[in-house]
Order: C-alpha cells, then structure tokens, then sequence
C-alpha cells in the first residue's frame, strides 16, 4: 500500500496495476441564501474531473467532458458527468488500467474544475479528491486531497502519472489557476503547465 502527499514528490506505482481517481461535492446555497440560495442548491453545482493523457509535452487524448473511454481500449475510462453534485461517495471518476496504456503515453494528468460555463468552486462545499488502488478491483485510498476554501480559481491540477521505464509513478500535485470556461485548449495549456 502506498500513501501519498504533495511533500513526498513523486511515489513509485510498483505492484499498482489500476489507479482510480475520485471528485466529490456537496451543492450549496453560497452566499445568496433564501428562496434563490435554495434554488441554486436544489439545481447543483457541476465540477468536472477530467484526466487528460500526454504525449511528451502535447496533450493527445481527455477523458471527461463526454469521452468516456478516449484511448479506446479500456485504459483510460471515465464514469460520466455528474452535473449536481448529489448522492454519497464520489461523483465522478477516472480509472487507469496501465498495462493497456498505449506506449506513446507518457504522462495522464488528472484536472477537477468548475470547467462549464456558470459554475464555481464557490458554489461547491466539502470538495475532496480521492486517489485509489483499484488493483484486483479494490477501492484501497492511497490519497485525500483538498483544495483550498480560500482559492477564487476553478481548476484543480490535482494528480500527475508519469510513465517511467517500464513503471509509473504518480505526484500529487494540489495546486489551483484559471482555466477559461468552456475552452478545451485553456483546460489542455493548465494540464500542460503542471
């Protein structure tokens, strides 16, 4: 079992064959509260995990936003696009199967954002991000993240996989930028920058 924190760098993955990595939310009121505060909760709040596969510096494939399996052959799979927020447990996942990764894969960059136009971290509460051994079908947590109640950004770089030799290794990463709503190169530039 590995556990993993920002100050550690970069951890080994040996003996982790599939890697899960969950977002979480809580809708809320925010700051306009009464009729309109409830309103709001009772629509949702939509934060987006997107994973987005690399090739050397370029971004070649994104899971999330609608593609749920972009490489095409069950390596990188996406659960779907939870658009409110509601139900326990995590909302939205990646799963990583990394012998089936292509080997012109160098890197998955894992992103949680307020990605669509109208949403925001600020109307999102308790917003966690879990890292799993999904190895033999486990859900073993190797990882809690939690960005900051303080950031005005809507994106996360939450995690990076890095192919090394013939094994990964996987950082988290933890940190918070604007990433322009709705544009796919933006979100793609903030992945490539971490």
């Amino acid at each position: 079992m590995i556990t993993l924190k920002k100050e550690d760098g970069p951890a080994d993955l040996d003996g982790v064959t599939h890697l899960s990595i969950g977002v979480s939310w809580d809708p809320t009121v925010g700051s306009s509260g009464g009729l309109m505060g409830k309103l709001k909760q009772k629509k949702g709040t939509d934060l987006d995990l997107i994973a987005i596969a690399m090739q050397g510096a370029d971004p070649v494939r994104l899971a999330g936003l609608d593609s749920l399996d972009p490489l095409g052959n069950g390596s990188l799979i996406h659960s779907g696009d939870n658009q409110t927020g509601k139900g326990d447990g995590d909302d939205e996942t990646v799963t990583v199967d990394f012998a089936k990764v292509p080997s012109n894969v160098t890197a998955i960059v894992f992103v949680a954002a307020a990605y669509k136009k109208g949403s925001a971290f600020q109307n999102a509460r308790n917003v966690s991000i879990k890292v799993y051994d999904a190895t033999g079908g486990s859900s073993q947590q190797v990882a809690d993240i939690w960005p900051s109640l303080l950031t005005s950004d809507n994106g996360c770089a939450v995690a990076k996989a890095m192919r090394v030799g013939a094994g990964w290794k996987l950082q988290v990463i933890n940190e918070t930028g604007k990433i322009k709503q709705g544009d796919e190169h933006a979100l793609m530039r903030f992945a490539i920058s971490k």
